[in-house]
């Protein structure tokens, strides 16, 4: 329709990643000082050797999804070279950046080759969505497929929001689904011994609770007349794949299904039925449903002891280069609950003035 403004989604995507991306390159924020080196000095400095692929390639694949969501935060109003210099730019000015801040951490090191593969990864991500642009026809057939699945603008937000719970996923130190941990902030670990039945039942509540919570968010976000309980039951799947991933990029192939446990089992299938029930329940008290969910889910899992089954499987875990990424999980893991009742708070406002 002429004259509709674009959603904001692709913008509000942008910024998250890019916080994402800040919090990644300087964590732990502590221990700055001045090293005695010139600035900017790693610009013209010789490229460490020996080269590590891995390391190259984490740069790239890192800033490739930074690149891609600058062209869409952009669009319409930049467009075919437009739009790919300025995914470009926004890579290599961020990137040039947090190396330049680098230099005054001890504990990161500034490199002339990761501002190349982040603007090579940039431009790749920047390439990727000028094509998608074009052979897709973004402007229509995305707005068209939202409109009907998951309609009006105060969803985007929504949407970010399933995005990061799906990224905390990626943090094997957690219970499955769990977030809002802060125990670490407020006391310290009980040496205190638990029969192994109370993990079992800590987890499975952890992880219904947060299924259902999640579940439902996705509920409250979709048009009526859609599948509901398919895109419930999707996003489940979703995260499971992505818990998957996590334990076997993390800690091996051979950890693919370490989060595999009799808690974490009972606990996804109660809360995917508990969804299948919920789908049919009028709009606000899915809304109910979820805060409440979402509170006894968080309180869980600060009220719960440690978990040593998770414990002994990560002993042999080796964070490496993946320690900032693990910190950026970590982080959106335990503000994630917070943000989301937030959101149901706004969401059941807006429902309750407009009915919709």
């Amino acid at each position: 329709m002429a004259g509709e403004q674009p959603s904001p989604l692709p913008r509000y995507l942008f910024v998250a990643y890019a916080l994402l991306v800040v919090y990644a390159s300087l964590h732990p924020f502590s221990g700055w000082r001045d090293r005695g080196l010139p600035p900017f000095a790693f610009l013209t400095a010789p490229f460490t050797r020996p080269i590590l692929v891995f390391d190259v390639v984490v740069n790239v694949v890192g800033y490739l999804p930074l690149g891609f969501l600058a062209v869409l935060a952009a669009h319409p109003r930049l467009r075919g070279v437009g739009a790919f210099f300025f995914g470009l730019v926004c890579a290599l000015l961020l990137s040039f950046a947090l190396e330049s801040l680098q230099l005054y951490l001890p504990s990161r090191f500034s490199s002339n080759l990761d501002l190349i593969a982040n603007a090579a990864g940039g431009a790749a991500g920047a390439l990727a969505a000028v094509v998608a642009t074009r052979t897709l026809q973004l402007e229509e057939g995305r707005r068209r497929l939202r409109e009907r699945m998951l309609p009006g603008r105060r969803i985007d937000l929504g949407l970010v929001l399933i995005g990061l719970w799906l990224l905390s996923q990626l943090n094997p130190e957690t219970l499955l689904f769990g977030t809002g941990d802060l125990r670490d902030l407020f006391r310290a670990p009980s040496g205190k011994l638990y029969p192994a039945e109370v993990f079992m039942r800590v987890e499975a509540g952890v992880a219904c609770g947060n299924v259902f919570t999640a579940g439902l968010l996705a509920l409250c976000l979709s048009a009526p007349g859609q599948p509901a309980r398919v895109i419930a039951v999707a996003l489940v799947a979703a995260a499971l794949a992505v818990r998957s991933l996590a334990f076997g990029l993390l800690i091996g192939p051979q950890g693919v299904l370490d989060w595999v446990t009799p808690g974490a089992l009972y606990g996804t299938a109660s809360g995917i039925a508990l969804l299948l029930i919920a789908a049919g329940l009028p709009r606000t008290v899915q809304m109910a449903l979820a805060g409440l969910a979402l509170l006894t889910a968080t309180a869980m899992v600060n009220l719960s002891p440690a978990n040593p089954y998770l414990t002994a499987t990560l002993s042999l875990w080796q964070p490496g280069h993946y320690l900032n990424f693990n910190g950026v999980t970590r982080v959106v893991s335990a503000a994630w609950p917070f943000a989301a009742m937030f959101y149901l708070v706004l969401l059941a406002t807006a429902h309750e003035r407009t009915g919709k």
